[in-house]
């Protein structure tokens, strides 16, 4: 109850950061599986092509068209090159979250100039997180697309993230501890 009242209280400072000017709440593309497979997305295909540990910049993240999926979706925009995030290490990312039904961007450490710390597998985030960074390497991005089932459920994160919203995050990861 703790984690969701943290949660909600900065998504609340988020919204007023940006409602002040101070976020990019533009959409475009990074992909999904889908695009990546037929070719379509450019933003994919640079990242791929970046140079490990280059330094990044805050994506700006398309959500796809159709519904949203019903599993966790991972698509490897950026293989990384360093530790590989384990259950039990301590990992530093960079985000940015958009709801798919709104496609609005509702959180963002890069907004903040903030990177996130949190241990991996210890349930301090929604489940999609803890499966979806796993594995990842320190200087890689990932795309997440998290059903509801793990992200918050039909209780959501008011105001910023409704009931049984689905979330796409792209994820760079700094570091593994």
């Amino acid at each position: 109850m703790k984690r969701l009242a943290l949660i909600a209280c900065a998504c609340v400072a988020l919204l007023i950061v940006v409602g002040c000017g101070g976020g990019d709440s533009s959409t475009e593309s990074t992909s999904t599986a889908s695009e990546s497979t037929s070719g379509s997305s450019e933003a994919t295909s640079a990242a791929k092509k970046a140079k490990p540990g280059a330094k990044k910049t805050k994506p700006k993240v398309t959500v796809p068209s159709g519904p949203p999926p019903k599993q966790l979706e991972i698509e490897e925009i950026e293989e990384g090159s360093g530790a590989e995030a384990k259950k039990g290490d301590t990992v530093s990312v960079q985000y940015v979250g958009v709801g798919y039904e709104s496609e609005e961007e509702f959180d963002s450490s890069w907004s903040r100039n903030e990177p996130f710390s949190f241990q991996l597998g210890a349930g301090m985030v929604i489940p999609g997180w803890d499966q979806g960074v796993e594995g990842m390497k320190v200087g890689g991005r990932r795309e997440l697309i998290i059903p509801p089932e793990l992200a918050y459920g039909e209780a959501g994160s008011p105001p910023a993230i409704g009931p049984n919203e689905t979330l796409i995050f792209v994820i760079d990861l700094l570091a593994v501890e």
